[in-house]
C-alpha cells in the first residue's frame, strides 16, 4: 500500500511539475519569479525539479501549482495570446500608483497571494460569463 502511495505521489509532482515549467515558459518567469511562487529557496532543487528529477514535492509546493495553473487556465480562456497574458499579468489592474499586478501580488511568496489571484480571476470570469449570457 505504501509503496503504490509514493509511485502516485511521483506522478502526480512529475505532471504538476511539467505543467507549471510550461507555463512558467509562457509566462516568461525569470528563474527566481518561479522560485517564489513554488516556495524554492535551493537552486539546487529547482534545477533537479526542471530537469525532471523529481521524487515527491511538498503538499503546499502542489497546493501552489494547483492555484497557478487555474490561474494559467482562466487567463487562457477570455485573453486570444500569451502576450495578452503576460501584459494582465504584469500591469496593475487599476490606474491607482499603489495597485500592484498579479504577478507582484503573487510574488509575494505566500500560498494565500496566489490563491487571493486565482478567486480573483474566477470572479472576473463567472462575471464574464453573466454578461454574456
Amino acid at each position: 500500500m505504501y509503496n503504490q502511495d509514493v509511485t502516485a505521489r511521483r506522478g502526480i509532482a512529475q505532471l504538476a511539475l511539467k505543467g507549471f515549467f510550461n507555463m512558467a515558459s509562457r509566462w516568461q518567469l525569470t528563474r527566481p519569479e518561479a522560485m517564489t511562487l513554488l516556495g524554492l529557496t535551493a537552486t539546487s532543487t529547482y534545477a533537479n525539479w526542471k530537469n525532471g528529477k523529481t521524487g515527491t514535492i511538498p503538499r503546499d509546493t502542489l497546493e501552489r501549482i494547483s492555484y497557478l495553473l487555474n490561474i494559467d487556465d482562466s487567463l487562457r480562456a477570455y485573453l486570444p495570446t500569451d502576450t495578452a497574458i503576460i501584459q494582465r499579468l504584469r500591469h496593475p489592474q487599476t490606474p491607482h500608483e499603489k495597485s500592484t499586478s498579479f504577478i507582484e501580488r503573487m510574488l509575494q511568496g505566500n500560498v494565500i497571494d496566489i490563491y487571493l489571484v486565482q478567486q480573483e480571476l474566477l470572479q472576473h470570469g463567472e462575471q464574464a460569463r453573466k454578461q454574456a449570457g
